[in-house]
């Protein structure tokens, strides 16, 4: 079972995108790691595709109908939803890497810390940090 690239890898400057298009992938061939099933189109997939204007299952359609790789994937969402201007992608990037940092998710964050044991590791303050160590890449 795999885990699918860091949140914090961009994809056409975009943060998030390309872990859920893996994600997608590695679901469909029976790979995705069982921890990442539950939320499947879901938290942080459903805010990605919602700011992008499109549904999940018509990506998730796509992706896997039309054999897409991440930059088409990403396309077909700008030529099927909205197409981001710097500026948004920038704000975008910016809430995204930030999430879990002193806002409505810090909660959230610092139960699940405490959950995997990192508790003490001060080194975590977002969700794509605490994500990259559940991971094993922090």
């Amino acid at each position: 079972m795999e885990y699918p690239i860091s949140p914090q890898e961009k994809t056409g400057g975009i943060v998030y995108f390309g872990r859920m298009v893996e994600k997608i992938r590695l679901m469909d061939a029976g790979d995705l790691h069982p921890d990442l099933h539950a939320n499947l189109g879901k938290g942080f997939d459903a805010r990605c595709v919602s700011f992008l204007g499109v549904g999940y299952e018509a990506l998730r359609d796509q992706v896997l109908a039309a054999g897409l790789d991440d930059i088409q994937a990403l396309e077909w969402c700008f030529a099927n939803g909205k197409r981001l201007s710097d500026e948004e992608i920038e704000i975008w990037n910016d809430f995204m890497c930030k999430r879990g940092w002193n806002d409505e998710v810090s909660e959230i964050l610092a139960r699940r810390k405490k959950e995997s044991g990192f508790e003490s590791r001060d080194d975590i303050q977002t969700m794509f940090q605490y994500i990259d160590a559940d991971e094993g890449r922090a």
